[in-house]
């Protein structure tokens, strides 16, 4: 049986650029960096004893594979309890960031990091 959601892949072309991202704006550190078949692999915790990693594949050569993997990317929400604070952070660093919704669930917000993948974050009390 499944035990958690272990890594979430996001096929990214450029791996620097990408990292420096979500470790500058969103506080994530870098736990692994290395290199699988050709292909060079970031693996992303925001926290120190997060179960789920955010892994950053190379978006061009797994399309060369062929593997019939979608590098689309997926939908990710993240929560935070500093939404107000997360949200003018990215805000105040240029980051395409979209207008605070409020839905049945809560507030929520979306972001793109600079590949233009879009991801959500929600305000959790």
């Amino acid at each position: 049986m499944v035990k958690r959601l272990d890594e979430v892949m996001i096929y990214v072309y450029d791996h620097d650029k990408v990292m420096q991202f979500w470790t500058e704006y969103l506080n994530f550190t870098v736990s692994e960096d290395t290199e699988e078949m050709g292909m060079r692999i970031v693996k992303l915790l925001p926290q120190d004893k997060a179960e789920t990693a955010i892994v950053l594949q190379d978006k061009a050569k797994v399309d060369e594979m062929d593997m019939g993997v979608s590098t689309a990317t997926p939908s990710l929400m993240f929560a935070t309890t500093q939404f107000d604070d997360l949200y003018q952070h990215l805000k105040d660093n240029d980051i395409t960031v979209g207008e605070v919704m409020t839905l049945p669930m809560g507030r929520v917000f979306n972001f793109a990091d600079p590949e233009d993948n879009y991801f959500a974050v929600k305000e959790v009390k």
